[in-house]
């Protein structure tokens, strides 16, 4: 599927407001987080290009608010050879994976350069994680209620999710798996959460994932 094809599975949702203060708060954080780690992002990018040579991002087409597709930018966990098309997954043990994009995907250090999205006003800090066009005929049964939200780096799906690669039982096709169960079960935690919300929370989920990434601690185990 390409960004063309969106629309003949996009369903009808507009998104809802982001806000002032929330807009203000995106790019003050964004902004200081890429002082703090750009220093991080150059050890990354140079690793990469030693490594395997370029290109140091991988750019892919996602899912935003409203179900308008954008551009996402991460760094570039596979071999050089993987184009954007293979297999939407990451799974345990993933041949693709590099020495870096293995621990890029531990520490979740990839999703870096997605704060120059949340700059150009595509995602949030806090918001529903935007997904892959391989999974955009997911979006119906009332899951695509999420839509109307900006997509963001960091959130209660995100965090609780975040070893997701663990969740798949080795038995299973994962992409149906994902389909069926991971999928669903993310977006109920996000349907739960984002009608709610509020600023002071958003900021204590960015607190919460900030800690997260820096221990690189284990998830807490979650019934998908």
């Amino acid at each position: 599927m390409n960004a063309s094809d969106l629309s003949l599975h996009r369903p009808s949702v507009s998104s809802s407001a982001h806000g002032f203060a929330r807009r203000s708060i995106d790019l003050a954080v964004a902004s200081l987080a890429i002082v703090i780690f750009a220093p991080l992002m150059l050890v990354i990018a140079l690793a990469l290009v030693l490594e395997g040579g370029r290109p140091v991002l991988f750019l892919q087409t996602r899912v935003g608010a409203g179900g308008r597709p954008f551009r996402m930018y991460k760094f570039r966990k596979f071999g050089v050879g993987c184009g954007p098309h293979g297999h939407p997954l990451t799974v345990m043990g993933d041949s693709r994976l590099t020495t870096i994009g293995r621990f890029l995907a531990a520490t979740k250090f990839d999703e870096l350069p997605q704060l120059w999205n949340v700059l150009k006003g595509e995602m949030a800090i806090i918001g529903p994680r935007p997904e892959s066009l391989a999974f955009a005929d997911c979006f119906r049964g009332g899951l695509e209620a999420v839509l109307q939200y900006k997509p963001g780096l960091l959130g209660p799906a995100q965090i609780l999710f975040r070893h997701e690669a663990h969740f798949f039982p080795r038995s299973v096709d994962p992409i149906l798996f994902y389909r069926e169960v991971i999928f669903p079960a993310k977006v109920r935690i996000d349907l739960s959460y984002y009608p709610r919300r509020t600023i002071a929370s958003d900021i204590a989920w960015m607190a919460r994932g900030f800690l997260a990434v820096v221990s690189w601690a284990p998830s807490p185990p979650i019934d998908v």
